[in-house]
């Protein structure tokens, strides 16, 4: 019963980071202040993954491929945690 439990917590928290780090995306495309409650909700949950990629990450002109690379991360972490979970138990 807690391994059900478990893979839950781990879909559900990748899929809430998953959905934030696109909602970003998709707001950084639009006319919306950064001083809205709902975009510093999203800054505030994908700023400690997107942070740290886009301070390795080289420049790109411009280009910010850190949002790609935290939905890769995320993905990877996600497979990597469900397999310790099924092998551990």
């Amino acid at each position: 019963m807690a391994v059900v439990w478990l893979f839950n917590f781990v879909r559900i928290l990748a899929d809430v980071l998953y959905l934030a780090i696109l909602a970003r995306v998709i707001i950084s495309w639009l006319p919306i202040s950064r001083e809205n409650a709902i975009v510093q909700l999203l800054y505030g949950v994908t700023e400690p993954i997107l942070g740290p990629i886009r301070r390795v990450l080289p420049g790109m002109g411009g280009l910010d491929l850190s949002p790609m690379i935290g939905l890769i991360l995320i993905w990877v972490a996600q497979q990597v945690i469900r397999r310790m979970i099924i092998f551990f138990v």
